[in-house]
């Protein structure tokens, strides 16, 4: 396979010149130009018809928003937004996501040069993973084949957590009421449009869901925003200790690892600072065990688009004990690592499109629920 050809988009020479940089250290990228303002990239794109881009919001001539869409619309093509860990970048970030971007790069508004240079790896990683997305709408994306097989093992060189710093393993307890259903949802990389698209089928009534999506702090509360806006269900990032009631959806805030604990007859929120696991903070994993030990069989466990293979582990401890499983198939990912580590495990009982998540779920918090199968 030959290397993944990247362009950056940036307007500022600095950002142009580190992203090269830490792009080009890694053996599966080569970065074949570097454009100032949209104007140029378009004649670029023509001329070097890249396998990926990188994208800054804010430029001059044309902003990124504005030529995401064009570019979506007449040459479709992965593309990683630069954006801002501002309220207002998160907004614009969610929006581009939303046309069609496969992932983004958050930045600081200072320090840029060295917070850049210390996330190489999650930048390397996420360019890699851009290029094996699928490109477009959600529901009718051309599947394009991997550029590479190693998305990413570019980021073994450092420390890797598993989910026992947060939460040993322990028995499950088995002394539930089979009428307290509960809902653990994971996602990564294409997952706030997958979401958005899941909980929109959901009725007021339905049991507590809880999710933890990758993405940073400082985006957390524009995106639960979009989230209560898509659904009939009420959507908060919680507090610690925060009872878990039906009709709610609770978000992982940004920067915290979200768990369940059992008080009595009830489920609660447990916040938790530890350190990553999978090199994510919130992580899947984190959720989906904690979620297994309290409320074994009466939970189910989701799994959408993502890359990598956080959530993989703790949905088949949540099958292990119980629990009904449901992961999003191939076709309709964006980037089908999570999903897809889950069903190499064999602990996917039901495979379906993201159109058939949120009725797959609902029949399985009916008393009795589905049987297993696909």
């Amino acid at each position: 396979m030959g290397k993944i050809r990247v362009l950056v988009i940036d307007d500022s020479a600095l950002i142009r010149k580190i992203l090269t940089e830490v792009l080009s250290s890694s053996p599966e990228i080569e970065v074949i130009g570097a454009a100032a303002d949209p104007l140029i990239a378009r004649e670029m794109i023509k001329q070097l018809n890249p396998d990926v881009l990188t994208l800054d919001i804010e430029m001059p001539h044309m902003d990124g928003i504005t030529f995401l869409s064009n570019l979506m619309r007449l040459r479709p093509t992965p593309v990683v937004m630069i954006s801002t860990l501002t309220e207002h970048g998160a907004e614009a970030t969610l929006n581009a996501l939303a046309l069609g971007a496969v992932d983004f790069i958050a930045k600081p508004r200072v320090d840029v040069v060295n917070t850049l240079n210390e996330y190489a790896e999650e930048i390397i990683s996420k360019v890699i993973g851009a290029a094996q997305a699928k490109v477009g709408n959600v529901y009718n994306r051309a599947v394009k084949p991997p550029k590479s097989p190693v998305a990413a093992t570019v980021a073994e060189v450092s420390e890797k957590h598993s989910v026992d710093v947060i939460l040993k393993a322990a028995p499950v307890k088995t002394h539930i009421s089979p009428t307290n259903k509960i809902i653990a949802l994971g996602a990564s990389t294409g997952g706030t449009e997958a979401i958005k698209a899941v909980v929109k089928g959901f009725p007021a009534d339905t049991p507590p869901i809880l999710i933890t999506q990758h993405l940073p702090a400082a985006f957390s509360e524009s995106f639960v925003r979009h989230i209560d806006l898509a659904t009939a269900m009420s959507a908060c990032i919680p507090k610690d200790g925060q009872l878990i009631e039906p009709g709610n959806i609770y978000l992982s805030p940004g920067d915290k690892h979200m768990l369940v604990v059992r008080e009595g007859g009830k489920y609660m929120i447990q916040l938790n600072d530890g350190l990553p696991v999978n090199r994510h903070k919130p992580a899947v994993d984190v959720l989906f065990r904690s979620v297994s030990q309290c409320a074994g069989a009466n939970a189910i466990a989701v799994l959408l688009t993502g890359m990598g293979a956080d959530g993989a582990m703790g949905m088949k401890e949540m099958h292990d004990a119980g629990a009904k499983t449901v992961i999003q198939d191939e076709q309709s990912s964006v980037v089908w690592g999570m999903p897809g580590a889950a069903f190499k495990l064999g602990c996917a009982d039901y495979v379906v499109s993201l159109e058939e998540v949120a009725n797959k779920v609902l029949s399985l918090v009916k008393p009795g629920g589905a049987g297993k199968g696909n």
